[in-house]
């Protein structure tokens, strides 16, 4: 006699309520990435000696005794939302803009893990004791700005898409709210690529205030995608 096999449907066997905690459980990892890798940076930007949040990049604080802390920083936020951008995935299911913003979210998550694991080059006079200056680009340096710099692009596009599929279904607050962060964020993002941050204080302001802007945003989306998620 032959053996019988029998194949399933995974999208009729899923549980419901399992597809729902899983997705939830995701979505709660980006609503905290932000306020975490805040509060960490700026605790130490406060606390460290020799930084200034008028000079310093915060991928600076990746140097020193204590520089553990950040690439830790990087690193663990850069997954959290990596698993978020996958939370948004499955709440959004798929349609314009559910697949490839999600997944521009998980370049961004995997664009701050490689900012943690490449880490910035010590100059302008941080950590004490290095010259005050731009000072040389190592290997791991200018990795650290490419993927740093991949990452920024891919949020920015993130917002744009997804902007688009929440006017499409009509959330007109959201897809405004969504739009002027994608801007916000590129403006960040051209302020420090111009290379003028040693000169213009208000450059590393405007790239830690759009930064702010942008956590604040994917907090907020995952939160409301959270409640409709258990609604």
């Amino acid at each position: 006699m032959a053996n019988t096999v029998t194949i399933t449907d995974p999208t009729t066997d899923t549980d419901p309520g399992q597809v729902a905690r899983v997705t939830t459980t995701l979505l709660i990892f980006g609503i905290v990435a932000g306020p975490l890798f805040m509060l960490v940076s700026l605790s130490q930007a406060l606390a460290r000696d020799g930084f200034d949040l008028t000079r310093h990049a915060g991928s600076l604080l990746s140097n020193g005794d204590l520089g553990w802390i950040q690439v830790t920083n990087f690193v663990v936020t850069g997954l959290m939302l990596i698993a978020g951008a996958a939370g948004i995935r499955r709440a959004l299911h798929g349609g314009r803009g559910g697949t490839w913003g999600p997944r521009l979210l998980a370049v961004y998550g995997a664009g701050l893990f490689g900012a943690g694991v490449f880490t910035a080059d010590p100059t302008f006079g941080f950590p004490p004791g290095t010259p005050d200056g731009p000072g040389a680009v190592s290997w791991h340096g200018l990795l650290h700005l490419i993927t740093g710099s991949l990452g920024f692009l891919a949020f920015i596009m993130a917002c744009f898409v997804i902007a688009r599929r929440l006017s499409v279904q009509g959330a007109q607050n959201w897809a405004v709210c969504t739009w002027i962060t994608g801007v916000v964020f590129l403006a960040g993002f051209l302020g420090i690529a111009s290379g003028s941050a040693s000169a213009n204080p208000l450059v590393i302001v405007g790239l830690l205030l759009a930064g702010g802007v942008g956590w604040l945003w994917i907090s907020s989306l995952c939160t409301r995608l959270y409640r409709q998620t258990t609604a």
